[in-house]
Parts: C-alpha cells; structure tokens; sequence
C-alpha cells in the first residue's frame, strides 16, 4: 500500500483520489480552502442555491465510469441525472430564433433548416461528418491515454479541410504555394456554413469554452459533436451535487481531506517527491505525489524547478491582450414562478461578434486596461429544480460570459463589475421578457472571485486539450520529469471541463497503479 498526497480537492483530485483508494492505496487530500469541487462550488441564499462553476454536465459516461469502479452505487443511484431537452435555444440580433434538441442529429438539421432558411442544416450536418473524423482520430490520444512523450504529433490539426482545388470547397481561400493547409475554426464557420448566424452558432462553442475562434484549430469543430452527439445533461440540485457525491465516495473508499491544509513545499528526495509541507510547517512523506492545481503554481512548490517535461507549455495559447479568459456570472434571484415553456439554457448572441473577441482576448498590441464587451453573448440557465429555489413562486437564474482575465479588466473595480452585470442582464432581457422587474437581489461574481477560489492567476478558466496548432492547445502531461509527481486537473492533460476533469483522474490512477509505461485502459 502506497501513501498518496493529493494537493488540492477540485474534481481531478478527487477523482484520482477514489480510484487510488480502490487501489489500495492510503490516500490524504491536502485542500487550502474549507471546502471541496474547485470551481465546481456553490452559493446559496434565502433558499436560492446557484452554481459557482458550470451548470451542466456533457460526456456523463466518465462519471459513469468513476462510480461504477469505485463503488456498489451507479452515477444514476446517487445523483439525478436528466437530459436538457432542447439542449439550447440561440437568440440572434436580427430575431433569430432557433431552439435545438438534444442529441439529435436529424432535429438539429431540421431546426436549423427551418431558422436559417433550406440548406443550412444540410451544411452543419457535413461540418459535424467532418468534426467526427477529429473525434475518432483524437479521441483515445488525446483523452484516453496519458500524452505520449512524442505528443508533438497531435500538433497536426486532423480536420479534413485539406481538400483538392477541383472540389471547390475552399477556392484556394487555404492554399499556399501549392499546399493546403487546415483552417482557423472562424475560416471554417465563414467557408463552410454561410450564412453569418450559423457561423456564429459554430463559434459559440469556441467562445464557451474560453477559445478565440480567430485563431483556435479547426479540430474545435469536436465541441458542437461531442454535445450534439452524446448531449447535455443537468445534475438535480445543481452541478455542485455532483462534487458532493464525489467527496462522498471518497469518504467510503477512505479518502481523507485536510482542509485548510496549505501546502507550501513538494518535499524532494533521492531524485522523486516524496511529501508535502504545509504553511504550519508540517511536513508529511509519500510515495507519490498528485498536484490537482494549476501546474503554473508548481515551481513555488519546488524551489523554482520546472516539473514538466521539456517543450511543454503550462500556460494556453493566449490571447495578445493576455492569458485565457475567465467568466463574469450574475445570480439572479427572481419573484415570480418559471414558465412551464421555459428552455433550460438560451444563449444571446453578441450583435458584434468582432467586438465581443477583441474586448475578451484583445488585439495585437493591446497591453492597456480596457472595457469589456457593451453586448457580451450572454448565456441564461433556467433550470426547472425546486431544489434550488424557495419555492415555486420563485426562480433561480443564472447569467454568465466569457471575459477578459483580471489584468486586461480591472475585476477588483465593484462599479466595473456592476456595469458588466448590468450588461448581461440586459441581454438576457431578450430570452426573459420583463427580467428586471422580476429581479430581488443579484450577486455578481468575477474572475478575481474564481482566482480567491481556485488559487488560478487572473480567475481564468481552463479549455480543453485541442489537436492541432503545433500543439499549441495542449496542457502538461499527467506525468511528470519529477519521478513521483503526478498533474491532474483542468489545467493539465487532457484539459478543463467536467468530463475532462474526471478523464485525468482516471489517467493519473492509471500511471500510479499499472507504473509510467500504462498507455490507458483498453
């Protein structure tokens, strides 16, 4: 039996821990806050509860996995897991209105025929056969198995956009000097789907996940699959309840959590890690080490040495105003019941899509301060649970976009984050007729509320792992140059997001217990 440290108890960490712990192994999580999920927390007032992370759950089949190996308990026996239906409705400046279902690739196309006009849903359905062929080629390499050391090959985007000039799919738009090369995600949706409302469907993805489709890889067509594929689901009670059921089986494998437990070293010897110390001074031996934080805080930890492996970047591709984005979210607490013809998740699309990107990533040169978006795309969760609001005659709503990190925006500025709250109850306005009348009170939270919470720089929020780029869009491998020391998390390989989260749990478990040649399960 191997004793384990994990720093950290966001939702990596603990799915690494639980399955650890099956393992046979004693497992400690040291978490510096006083409670555990990372991002995926909870606020709750006057019997409202909203999520502080996200507020749905795609690819449940890694949680699904994560219970069925770590207990007698199905995912389903201990949460409530039910499909959005639609999955979302998208609001356009022009009055476009277009809700779509939910894992359904001929609904898709016939409501997006019926918005759009005869055509449109034939050509997202073509661009979706495209963004297949990025999930079968990517899949296992890129989210079921530890990233090679030869991960440079996954810097190939496999988007199928190399097409021969004679099909004239392109019109030489990506040729040079001969050759084709794989488009930007933004080429794609101009190329590729036409009219302007579908390419900025296409690019909401993108965006939702804190990438800049202006220079974000073809292969982030896989986004609008894997959701339209294997659908969006929401956790009753809110995602938090998740996280909950997670620390929860962790406790019945014999997990232990130290909160409030800071940990200030990575204690280092004959060559490996081999413990942990804390701010009290404490210093604890392991046989391994898993560090479920942002790998950017590693060397703090380890007197300045960088632990992951060489040509390895721990920051995403930025954009040239800074790092990745963070969220800006209002909860909203609401008098009045919801509508029973209410959709669960609407996003309000931004007039200016130009605009909107700048505000968020910045421009080339753009080192000042600057404003965020006058008409951010605005996503509004409405979800119909009594668990997380008073009563009936109440609702519990949700508004959130993606913005530029604290830096670029000056978070710390409470009338700056009241005009962006402002913002974005503005824009909701068009999916909720009446809002602000409805409105008791608001609570705002910014990316400097996320970095008090997750410890990240700036609050950003980590994207997943993306082939393509060079490799640009790839995070630290689970695996380490410092024999013993394990990265789990959103920040590290195959990237954030729940599912993502839940993957590299699994993925640093494996390394532990089958040793550092383990290519993933089979």
């Amino acid at each position: 039996m191997a004793r384990i440290a994990v720093i950290g108890a966001g939702m990596g960490a603990m799915a690494a821990a639980a399955r650890l712990a099956v393992a046979g192994h004693r497992v400690v999580v040291y978490e510096r806050g006083r409670t555990h999920g990372g991002g995926v927390g909870l606020f709750e007032r006057d019997g409202f509860r909203f999520d502080t992370g996200p507020g749905l759950l795609r690819l449940p089949a890694v949680y699904r996995d994560l219970f069925v190996k770590t207990g007698k308990e199905t995912l389903e026996q201990t949460v409530r897991l039910t499909q959005v239906d639609p999955a979302v409705r998208h609001l356009f400046a022009d009055g476009t209105d277009v809700a779509l279902p939910n894992a359904s690739r001929a609904g898709v196309l016939q409501a997006l025929d019926g918005a759009f006009g005869a055509g449109a849903g034939e050509r997202w359905s073509d661009l979706v056969n495209r963004a297949r062929e990025v999930w079968d080629a990517t899949r296992r390499p890129l989210l079921e198995e530890p990233l090679h050391t030869d991960w440079r090959g996954l810097g190939s985007d496999p988007y199928p956009a190399a097409v021969p000039a004679r099909r004239g799919w392109f019109g030489g738009l990506f040729a040079r000097g001969g050759r084709s090369r794989v488009p930007t995600l933004a080429e794609v949706a101009r190329r590729e789907l036409a009219d302007p409302r579908a390419a900025a469907l296409l690019e909401s993805h993108a965006l939702a996940h804190g990438l800049d489709p202006r220079t974000a890889p073809a292969s982030a067509t896989v986004l609008p699959y894997v959701e339209q594929t294997f659908g969006t689901w929401y956790v009753g009670g809110g995602m938090r309840a998740l996280a909950d059921a997670l620390y929860e089986r962790c406790g019945k494998r014999k997990v232990e959590f130290c909160f409030e437990a800071e940990v200030t070293g990575i204690v280092e010897k004959d060559g490996r890690a081999a413990g942990i110390e804390l701010a009290d001074g404490t210093v604890t031996e392991a046989d391994a080490v898993v560090a479920g934080i942002d790998p950017a805080l590693l060397p703090a930890l380890l007197g300045g040495q960088e632990p992951w492996r060489e040509g390895e970047d721990v920051t995403p591709e930025p954009g040239p105003g800074g790092g990745p984005p963070g969220r800006l979210t209002v909860f909203l607490a609401l008098r009045g019941g919801r509508p029973d013809d209410a959709v669960h998740r609407t996003v309000v699309h931004a007039p200016d899509r130009e605009a909107e990107l700048t505000a968020v990533f910045g421009a080339e040169g753009d080192g000042d301060l600057r404003e965020p978006c006058p008409r951010p795309t605005v996503t509004v969760l409405r979800p119909d649970d009594p668990a997380i609001r008073p009563d009936d005659d109440h609702e519990a709503v949700t508004l959130s976009a993606v913005v530029a990190p604290h830096g670029p925006v000056d978070w710390t500025d409470g009338e700056a984050a009241a005009r962006g709250a402002d913002r974005l109850i503005t824009a909701a306005e068009a999916a909720i007729p009446g809002l602000r009348d409805r409105i008791l009170w608001r609570e705002v939270r910014t990316p400097c509320d996320i970095a008090a919470d997750t410890g990240v720089a700036g609050g950003s929020v980590p994207g997943p792992a993306l082939a393509g780029a060079e490799g640009r869009y790839l995070r630290p491998a689970n695996l380490t140059r410092l024999p013993g020391l394990y990265l789990a998390g959103g920040w590290s390989h195959p990237g954030g997001g729940l599912a993502h989260a839940g993957m590299s749990g699994a993925l640093v478990a494996g390394l532990i217990v089958e040793g550092q040649d383990w290519r993933g399960s089979q």
